[in-house]
């Protein structure tokens, strides 16, 4: 097999990201996640209003039902807009030629190696081959987990066990994953615990903290970033109502930090 590596562990996007990082912003990310589109002509409809509002990427993905072609349909789409794409990818059917970078996740607390580094072997030839920036994320589940704690087989982290959600991301910083995503799965019924992301920040400050699921309000936004998440993800607001979603953004687009 001849592949021409072209992947960096350093590049536009992530230089992107640190950046607003040390000066202080919190980010957001919108998540959209093809099967939950009525139709993919919608993304552009929810990528106008997000982007106005302050978003800072996407993300397009999920767990369940996504395939490279409806990756590629949505960032083509996307492009216009001038921000980063990034592929969020259940599995390798969820990488595409046509983002600018990918967040190359290890599931930590998986019980399935194949979500650990089975499928990581499997994409990193297709991350190579296409050119994609690779952002490398330790991806931690807790509480709920939601699809993407079934569909791969996580032991999702209890709410009240903070000292284990730290303990996965000192391990995952450890192992180079310079992005530390706590997700409490899709739809869940309450977000990571406010004590395990102050705990994480405090224990790796260089790396780039993500928060997600369970995010219905810019209450809940606004002090998820002022424990110190650098990186808020909504997604499944975005589908049930823009209104919300909006207000989610510029919510966190108003948090600022000490650089």
């Amino acid at each position: 097999m001849s592949v021409s590596l072209r992947v960096k562990r350093e590049d536009r996007v992530s230089k992107y990201i640190k950046d607003k990082v040390r000066e202080g912003q919190t980010l957001h990310f919108t998540l959209i996640d093809p099967a939950k589109l009525p139709d993919l002509s919608s993304a552009e409809k929810i990528a106008d209003a997000l982007v106005a509002a302050g978003t800072d990427c996407f993300m397009i993905g999920g767990s369940l039902g996504v395939s490279e072609r409806d990756v590629d349909e949505i960032a083509i789409k996307l492009k216009k807009f001038g921000i980063p794409i990034i592929a969020f990818p259940g599995n390798i059917s969820g990488l595409s030629k046509y983002v600018d970078a990918v967040l190359f996740m290890s599931l930590l607390n998986s019980e399935d190696p194949y979500y650990i580094v089975g499928a990581q072997v499997a994409g990193a030839v297709v991350v190579a081959r296409y050119g994609i920036e690779a952002l490398p994320t330790g991806y931690i589940v807790v509480g709920y987990g939601g699809t993407a704690g079934y569909v791969g087989r996580a032991r999702p982290i209890p709410y009240e066990k903070h000292e284990i959600v730290v303990a996965y991301a000192l391990a995952a910083y450890m192992l180079g994953m310079n992005y530390i995503y706590l997700e409490a799965g899709s739809g869940a019924p309450k977000p990571v615990p406010l004590e395990s992301v102050k705990l994480v920040k405090a224990a790796v400050p260089d790396a780039i903290l993500i928060v997600g699921g369970g995010i219905r309000d810019p209450d809940t936004a606004t002090q998820l970033a002022q424990a110190g998440a650098d990186v808020i993800v909504t997604g499944n607001i975005v589908e049930d109502s823009l209104e919300k979603a909006v207000s989610i953004v510029r919510a966190v687009k108003s948090v600022r930090k000490s650089s």
